[in-house]
């Protein structure tokens, strides 16, 4: 037998046996069995990614899914995105049988991004490996980097819609299925709608005529939306160019959120070619103004077809040349152009209702008056053969 004495320690070997006798507080020794070096800890593997490997149309504010081969430590470094993006990891939990109403984290973990992606943009997401990766409860590592790449859709024609019916830019009413709607003030909510609208119906403001409802696709653009977005614009103080690009959506969610309405309500007008030739505007369903008006003459006709408003200017001296080559220098008042060079305002003539304008519908003055003050900037204006 051999006998080792160190200060705290005294080591007993004996027929092939190691013991320990440390010293305790208060002098008295305590024997215990020597630990064995820990086994190392079973690797961690990436089950799955969710969304997809190169999937296309996702929601960009939707969440993210990774599941592991095992529970993630509390410490462990989480998965990384490009274009970078903030937001929450949080494991899945599950109910713990036979332990009333305690729960524990199970191996997937759930992103949810603090607002959402761009549409039409590659969304990379690294999950790192190695000593600096990510790692189990039992400190198990990845081996080698995960990366994943996914492809975010576009905003939805019909949530754009359903914003501009809520925010009076549309003749129609939505109003959404049971528990849809996401909360206005809600961002993130917001946003996924945009990718994928809520269920919901439209309604018609009465009053309106068929032209106006020909025009109407529920989910597809169409000119009414392009009026719509022009008003919308105009409202904002933003270049009016009818297309809802990412700047449009992000002030129709701040209005949205803001509950900031059309102050103007919705105005619609036909010019008719009929004979006579009329001019008549609906304002919220009602008819504001009939009058008689004057299409273009021989030669320099107006053309059929249906246009937002675009410029309103209440005097101008309107110029151009006459079919015979002269030119002409003509003061008109309440103008407003709605396509090219037509536009609905005042000139004076001995009599109205047949076609003798350069192009533009011509009206008188007190009735021009009226078409100004209701044909607000993307307002809708349908030259009609009839």
């Amino acid at each position: 037998m051999v006998i080792l004495i160190a200060a705290v320690a005294l080591v007993v070997i004996a027929g092939g046996l190691t013991w320990v006798l440390a010293s305790n507080h208060t002098g008295t020794a305590a024997a215990s069995v020597q630990s064995h070096p820990a086994k190392s800890a079973p690797p961690l593997h990436v089950l799955s990614v969710t969304p997809a490997a190169s999937a296309h149309d996702v929601n960009g504010a939707g969440p993210i899914t990774v599941k592991y081969s095992s529970p993630l430590a509390a410490n462990s470094p989480m998965p990384t995105f490009s274009p970078a993006m903030k937001g929450t990891w949080a494991p899945v939990m599950t109910k713990v049988k036979g332990k009333g109403t305690k729960s524990e984290a199970t191996s997937t973990m759930v992103f949810t991004p603090a607002s959402g992606f761009k549409p039409h943009a590659k969304v990379t997401i690294t999950i790192p490996a190695g000593p600096d990766g990510v790692r189990s409860t039992a400190g198990g590592l990845l081996s080698t980097e995960v990366t994943s790449k996914f492809y975010t859709g576009e905003y939805s024609t019909l949530r754009l819609q359903q914003l501009l019916a809520q925010l009076g830019y549309l003749p129609l009413t939505w109003t959404p299925s049971s528990g849809t709607a996401p909360s206005a003030t809600d961002a993130q909510a917001q946003l996924s709608a945009a990718y994928s609208a809520p269920a919901g119906t439209f309604r018609w403001h009465s009053g309106y005529p068929s032209t106006l409802h020909h025009l109407w696709v529920t989910g597809s653009n169409n000119m009414i939306d392009v009026g719509a977005i022009r008003a919308f614009e105009s409202v904002e103080g933003m270049t009016m160019d009818g297309v809802a690009g990412p700047s449009v959506w992000k002030h129709l969610l701040s209005a949205v959120a803001a509950g900031k309405d059309n102050p103007h309500g919705y105005s619609y007008a036909i010019a008719s070619k009929g004979s006579p030739e009329y001019l008549t505007i609906w304002h919220d369903g009602h008819v504001v103004l009939h009058t008689l008006a004057n299409t273009g003459g021989e030669g320099t006709p107006t053309a059929n077809g249906t246009y937002p408003v675009y410029e309103k200017l209440p005097f101008q001296i309107m110029k151009g040349t006459n079919p015979d080559g002269s030119h002409y220098a003509d003061p008109v008042e309440n103008v407003s152009y709605f396509n090219g060079g037509d536009a609905l305002h005042y000139f004076p003539r001995g009599s109205y209702g047949w076609p003798q304008s350069l192009g533009c519908v011509e009206l008188p003055l007190g009735p021009s008056a009226v078409s100004y003050r209701y044909m607000t900037y993307g307002s809708l204006v349908t030259v009609s053969p009839y």
